[in-house]
């Protein structure tokens, strides 16, 4: 593009003709200049801009990235640049970026200064989470631009390495108050998945009249003026096009070589064949040169030199090329345009691409560089080689170390082909499909499963074959499809490895549970009973007395497992959380903790699972992290919590693109709770459309509680019984389906039904005699109070009220309250009803739930009690974010401390304050913290 810009900004034309002097800078881009120039100025003054430039090949978007950099006066400046023969290599595009501040490297926190190095290769380590390596470049670029505004500029991003596509576009998504412009080009339609959903400017192509200066800026001589308007037509405003297919032609070859009647090619096609009608006159050493160069990206002009020098190349070929202006050898090689690269590697024969591979391997330092070195050997080898396919393995083992989970997955791909015996290629397709899985992409995965699958495979490989088919089912959709993988596998382990097979039963109990209702075949008690007759644990952990009591629950049922359910929590509860179990079996146990009414080991567990993945940083996991997380604040009361996490989730999908993929459960339910209808109902509609879609029973128990709940509160209990029979169809599931069985009492007592409710309170009373806690104990009292005649009623709701005193759970003590204060109203007391709606109210609306704090109200009102508008103790303005950090800095956490948790810059986090601190109306985090913790009290006392 160096061409392209001499020509557009160099008033003369700097090809033969004038332009006019009134268009300055780039010709037809005053618009894109200007918001490029207002972006740069926006960094200046301490504001993060990001702007995505889409478009074709040859539009411009290198030469409106320079002017980027023309803009950035006075400011710091990082570039990378996608090549295409490096979209395998985990991180290179990223190493460009960040590679002028590695010395800023110790001025990041530990977890994030070892991610990134490790991903760099410049200390050992396991394999560091990309979304942490994510979080660490974001942490890197908003240090330095602690010392002046940065910009960098990302260009051809759409053959940026999946690893470095991916932390860019996350730290794209969370620039805040940096002082950082990062600016990307991206080819489509190559790129058209690449950086969605940020803010972006689609370059077209030049107007008529400055098409036509470009044009004529480029021509050597008069052109018959129907040629002129053919040659407009075709190039569709494209610059490139405009100033190269008249490159090295007379206007007579422009005027008689075309054939009128032939189909015209795609432009990038036609711009390859123009650049290669530039390559052919040129001497076959030159063209050497060439295809040498193109074949290596690192851009190293001494290795071309080593390399052209085992070739035979002399120094002239260089001339030769550059005199061309294809290439330019100086302190980097630069190709004038990346079709010039891409059209001479492609036109070039194998063979000759086979011979220059091998030169560049043999002078590449296998100390310094063997991953290189090796995937130049594999573009080298003319068949199977088993010498080179071990240097692939140990170059994914490499890349495993860096977490360059696509880079690993290419060196053993590669590797399978070159493998000459059969078994060994069946392995080695086995561990590219399990790199493959764990980088979630699925459709490579199952290509290699397919080739694996040919191979001779021991009985061993077979069931791992199996098992990587059921992980990356269920990977891919949380719903019922990986279930009979999953118990098959778990069932062909038993003999070849018991440990895994019991963990494999622990995932395909999991993989129950979501589908519910929507498992096809086999379901949760299938599972259980195959885990039962599993051979048992040699060495006994958490996870497998989790195992056996789950086992228990689905084989022999509730009261039966209770026991072995209570160890299990209680052992998950005392012993710290690996990752691993936070990423595979942490949910279960807050799963089975709700489902025995334990509110302690519930809170305790979610707790620790969405640190553990936090601090882990395990993008991956956090959706179910921050999910379960949710529905503990909607049982406390702590309703800004829940809405904070269920923002972040939100954030967490939208930089992620969907990794650990979750139906919005807190989003639906948090809206049920709070009780406005008119923002309930269209959220709740459009979850259960999703959850259904993926085949997720437990999301239509989820779904159907909180209609339940939403219409209880609204006083609509023919439509609260239905959603909550629904919700309640399978109470041995955890959660949702117990929750619901009190919405079925209170609706049912409501309308009548008699029947209904007595059996859902049957179903409690029997969970509260295999459990005996105060949570389930209160709503069995509850229960039986809305049920019972009125001589025992008023003992049962003083107890339910005693009982749910001693929890956490003050959703359901309130409204405990609520159902006790209208009790008393309808038998004359109105006294008597008004001290416990009082209390009901005064707590329902603290807490925000609007519609039973209306129905309190309601009530009161009816006692002829004066009900007095609440002010809210907290700035309502405040938004979920901003009573998050306000939250986090109650807590003692320091600004890097909280952007570590919510995945933004301690600078954003900064700003947040500011504006903070003039909401609440203090100056300081001491006053913050006494504010937050007064109101925290009042809710409590409420």
């Amino acid at each position: 593009m160096a061409g392209y810009r001499s020509a557009l900004t160099d008033e003369t034309g700097g090809v033969g003709m004038a332009l006019p002097s009134s268009l300055p800078g780039l010709l037809g881009r005053r618009g894109e200049s200007d918001r490029l120039s207002s972006l740069v100025a926006a960094a200046k003054a301490g504001r993060s801009q990001v702007l995505v430039l889409r478009g074709e090949p040859g539009i411009g978007k290198t030469a409106l990235l320079d002017v980027v950099l023309d803009r950035a006066v006075g400011c710091q400046v990082a570039r990378a640049s996608g090549v295409e023969s490096e979209m395998e290599l985990a991180f290179a595009s990223l190493h460009q970026m960040c590679s002028p501040f590695l010395d800023r490297l110790d001025d990041l926190p530990p977890p994030q200064r070892d991610a990134l190095g490790t991903a760099f290769g410049l200390r050992s380590g396991n394999a560091p989470d990309r979304f942490l390596i994510g979080l660490a470049v974001l942490t890197l670029v908003a240090t330095v631009a602690d010392d002046g505004p940065l910009v960098c500029v990302v260009d051809d991003a759409q053959w940026l390495d999946q690893a470095s596509a991916q932390v860019l576009e996350f730290v794209a998504r969370r620039l805040g108050a940096e002082r950082v412009a990062l600016v990307v080009a991206v080819r489509e339609p190559e790129g058209a998945l690449r950086f969605t959903g940020l803010p972006e400017l689609r370059v077209g192509g030049l107007g008529p009249h400055d098409a036509a200066a470009l044009l004529q800026s480029a021509l050597t001589g008069p052109l018959d003026p129907r040629v002129r308007e053919r040659i407009l037509a075709e190039s569709h405003g494209n610059p490139l096009a405009l100033l190269e297919l008249p490159r090295g032609r007379s206007t007579a070859d422009l005027a008689f070589c075309s054939d009128p009647g032939a189909t015209t090619p795609p432009l990038p096609l036609r711009l390859e064949r123009t650049f290669l009608q530039q390559v052919e006159p040129l001497p076959r050493p030159a063209k050497r040169l060439l295809l040498t160069a193109a074949a290596d990206p690192v851009g190293d002009v001494l290795l071309l030199w080593r390399a052209a020098d085992l070739l035979g190349i002399e120094a002239e070929a260089a001339t030769a090329c550059e005199a061309a202006g294809l290439i330019e050898l100086r302190d980097r090689i630069r190709f004038r345009h990346p079709l010039v690269r891409s059209a001479v590697y492609r036109s070039a024969t194998p063979s000759d691409r086979r011979r220059v591979h091998a030169a560049l391997a043999e002078v590449t330092d296998p100390s310094l560089d063997p991953d290189r070195r090796a995937w130049h050997r594999a573009c080298a080898a003319v068949g199977p080689d088993e010498v080179v396919a071990a240097e692939l393995e140990r170059s994914a083992d490499r890349a495993l170390a860096h977490g360059g989970l696509a880079a690993a997955a290419a060196f053993l791909e590669r590797a399978t082909a070159l493998t000459p015996d059969p078994g060994r290629r069946a392995q080695r397709a086995l561990e590219a499909a399990q790199a493959e899985v764990t980088a979630g992409r699925f459709a490579a995965a199952a290509s290699l499963l397919t080739a694996a699958a040919l191979g001779p495979l021991g009985e061993a490989d077979r069931a791992r074959l199996e098992l990587l088919q059921a992980q990356m089912s269920f990977a891919a959709h949380h719903g019922n499809g990986a279930l009979p993988l999953l118990l098959g596998a778990a069932r062909r382990l038993e003999r070849l490895d018991p440990r895994l097979a019991r963990t494999t039963y622990l995932d395909a109990l999991a993989a129950a549970l979501f589908a519910g209702r929507f498992a096809g075949g086999p379901g949760a008690r299938q599972v259980a009973e195959a885990a039962s007759s599993a051979p048992p644990a040699e060495v006994v952990g958490k996870g497998d007395v989790l195992l056996d009591g789950l086992a228990v629950r689905f084989t022999d049922g509730y009261a039966a497992s209770a026991p072995l359910c209570r160890r299990a929590v209680r052992m998950f509860v005392d012993d710290e959380l690996t990752l691993d179990e936070a990423l595979r079996s942490a949910w279960l146990a807050a799963s089975t903790a709700v489902s025995l009414w334990d509110d302690t080991g519930w809170d305790v567990l979610t707790r620790r699972h969405l640190q553990t993945t936090r601090q882990a940083g395990a993008l991956s996991a956090l959706p179910l992290a921050l999910t379960s997380r949710v529905f503990v604040h909607l049982f406390t009361g702590e309703l800004t919590a829940a809405a904070a996490l269920v923002q972040e989730f939100q954030s967490l999908a939208e930089v992620t693109g969907g990794v650990g993929s979750l139906a919005p459960y807190g989003q639906a339910c948090l809206a049920a709770v709070r009780g406005s209808a008119e923002i309930a109902e269209p959220v709740i509609a459009s979850c259960l459309e999703d959850v259904v879609g993926r085949g997720e029973g437990v999301g239509v128990n989820v779904v159907q509680w909180a209609r339940a709940v939403l219409c209880n509160g609204h006083g609509r209990y023919e439509e609260a019984l239905q959603a909550a029979r629904d919700a309640a169809a399978d109470p041995l599931e955890p959660g949702p389906p117990q929750w619901a069985l009190a919405e079925v009492v209170e609706a049912g007592a409501r309308t009548g039904d008699t029947r209904a409710a007595g059996a859902a309170a049957e179903q409690i009373s029997a969970m509260a005699r295999s459990t005996g806690t105060d949570w389930v104990l209160g709503v069995e009292a509850a229960s039986r109070a809305l049920l019972g005649d009125r001589r025992t009623a008023e003992d049962l709701y003083r107890e339910a009220v005693d009982r749910l005193d001693r929890t956490s759970v003050q959703v359901t003590l309130a409204r405990t309250r609520l159902l006790y204060g209208e009790w008393l109203r309808r038998e004359g007391r109105r006294v008597d009803a008004r001290a416990e709606l009082r209390a009901a109210h005064e707590a329902l609306s603290a807490m925000g739930l609007h519609a039973f704090a209306e129905r309190a109200r309601h009530e009161l009102l009816a006692t002829g009690e004066t009900v007095r508008k609440r002010t809210p103790d907290t700035p309502t303005e405040l938004t979920p974010q901003e009573a998050h950090i306000a939250r986090l800095v109650a807590q003692g956490l320091t600004n890097p401390e909280i952007g570590a948790a919510l995945f933004i810059s301690a600078r954003t986090v900064e700003w947040h304050l500011r504006k903070i601190f003039g909401k609440v109306g203090v100056a300081t985090r001491r006053e913050l913290r006494r504010s937050v913790l007064e109101v925290d009290r009042a809710s409590a006392s409420a």
